[in-house]
């Protein structure tokens, strides 16, 4: 939307440029206000022109026939933005996750777990993303562990936590994975809390939970 404080400024750069008699100006003059068609670029020049006529023309030019018009309808529209403006909606989110070879881990997300490849950056490769459905997982390259091993196992400290929407479809992926392959840290179980998960051990430890109900 326009804004009018903008347009003012506009209104008084026209205004500086007919007394400056800047010759494109008198075209734009000459087009936008009717009292003025008739006369050429310098009668348009010499012609008295107010600061009243420049604001005609920025608001002609916005499509309305005069300024107050103009701020009349800017703020009919500010009006209406605000009634229609709503809070900002996080549609995804993405896990990273510590790899120590970016092919090598869309290989294996690809191949083992179904994901498809976003996007591959560098050369050699040191960032990723991979996608399954609505799930994301980002792939940043290190040299070294970030997460110490044997505390990730014993605390069990999961890098992804991705779930499905009913009992059928956990138990299904599960036996697709199974079917692939794939290492299990903690194979299908049911939970007292409802939910039924289990949890896949990547190429680099990182293990990858996915949950669906019970029931």
């Amino acid at each position: 939307m326009p804004n009018l404080e903008n347009l003012r400024k506009q209104a008084k750069l026209v205004l500086r440029w007919h007394r400056d008699r800047y010759y494109p100006v008198a075209a734009q003059i000459r087009s936008v206000l009717p009292r003025f068609r008739q006369l050429s670029d310098p009668e348009v020049l010499a012609h008295p022109f107010k600061l009243a006529d420049a604001q005609e023309l920025v608001a002609r030019q916005q499509g309305f026939e005069s300024w107050q018009a103009l701020k009349q309808g800017l703020q009919a529209m500010s009006d209406s933005t605000a009634q229609t403006t709503t809070r900002p909606v996080i549609t995804a989110v993405a896990a990273e996750l510590f790899v120590s070879d970016i092919q090598k881990s869309c290989d294996f997300f690809t191949q083992k777990l179904g994901f498809t490849v976003v996007y591959v950056y560098g050369e050699p490769p040191f960032y990723g993303q991979v996608k399954r459905d609505a799930a994301r997982l980002n792939l940043k390259c290190m040299d070294r562990p970030v997460i110490d091993p044997e505390l990730r196992e014993r605390e069990q400290l999961l890098s992804a936590d991705m779930g499905v929407d009913t009992a059928d479809a956990i138990k299904q992926l599960y036996l697709e994975f199974q079917q692939a392959g794939v290492e299990f840290q903690q194979t299908l179980m049911r939970q007292p809390w409802g939910a039924k998960n289990f949890v896949v051990r990547d190429l680099d430890g990182n293990l990858l939970l996915f949950a669906g109900p019970a029931e």
